[in-house]
């Protein structure tokens, strides 16, 4: 009953392998296992490989508050360093699979400290467009990547954890949306400040990055490949004329451990 522990850019994240845990991961036992006081403490939990025909190395992305999200770009490139660590794979290229999507991998470094994926493809709702949240009036940019963002473009970052969990119940998203506040430096960088939906405050998400990079393209605020600077550090991405995303940046390996028999009997009984 074991687990491993990455993160990626300040976005810690817990990798359970069904072959090393004999649990159902319930809500329940989700959000037990990513508490930071009496659990392990991530921001979400990897759980893979899974038998899935079309994809062997396939993955499920779980938030902390029990959730199941579409796509995490940070977990994504964290359980690809997990499969060449735990030697399920070796390529520098390969592809790994999450929902119905395959996703490419590259290892750029000797170590797979530094992983580039291909995100998918990005699609807007509705870019700049005036909404209310609260009391504010803000121009806002509705766009997925396979899970959904708004981002918006203020000098006001620190309003995040003001404002994040307000767009993310607003009703305009009736599946609850991840938020971004963003602040453009030059036409390749941007800062960001995150609100993940099911997690809240982050110091990075791979899919943000995609997000608000698409959305600076799209509003002609920058150009293609844009540097996205995080409370947890930076990530680069690349965005195509078809609006297919390519991103990189960095995974660190953090610990492996084992769950102590009475945390197992807890997890057993919630």
């Amino acid at each position: 009953m074991q687990f491993c522990k990455y993160q990626a850019l300040g976005n810690d994240m817990i990798v359970i392998d069904p072959a090393d845990f004999d649990l159902l991961l319930t809500p329940a036992r989700i959000r037990l296992i990513c508490d930071r006081h009496v659990g392990i403490g991530a921001d979400g939990i990897c759980y893979g490989p899974l038998p899935e025909p079309g994809y062997p190395l396939t993955m499920r992305f779980f938030n902390p508050d029990g959730s199941e999200a579409e796509k995490s770009g940070n977990g994504l490139r964290i359980f690809a360093r997990y499969v060449g660590d735990r030697g399920y794979e070796i390529r520098p290229e390969f592809m790994i699979g999450i929902g119905n999507e395959g996703i490419p991998v590259m290892v750029l470094d000797d170590e797979a400290q530094q992983l580039t994926i291909g995100m998918g493809r990005l699609s807007f709702a509705f870019v700049e467009e005036e909404m209310r949240f609260g009391e504010q009036v803000m121009r806002a940019t509705a766009v997925s990547i396979g899970n959904p963002h708004c981002v918006i473009f203020t000098d006001e970052l620190r309003a995040i954890h003001h404002l994040g969990p307000i767009i993310e119940n607003a009703p305009q998203f009736p599946n609850r949306t991840n938020v971004q506040l963003a602040r453009l430096l030059d036409e390749r960088t941007v800062v960001i400040e995150i609100w993940e939906r099911g997690a809240g405050y982050t110091l990075a998400s791979g899919s943000s990055a995609s997000a608000v990079a698409g959305a600076a393209i799209k509003t002609g605020r920058c150009i293609s490949p844009v540097r996205r600077d995080m409370a947890g550090g930076t990530a680069l991405v690349e965005v195509d004329a078809d609006w297919q995303v390519m991103l990189t940046g960095a995974v660190a390996a953090v610990y492996n451990g084992t769950f102590a028999p009475e945390f197992l009997a807890e997890l057993r009984r919630v």
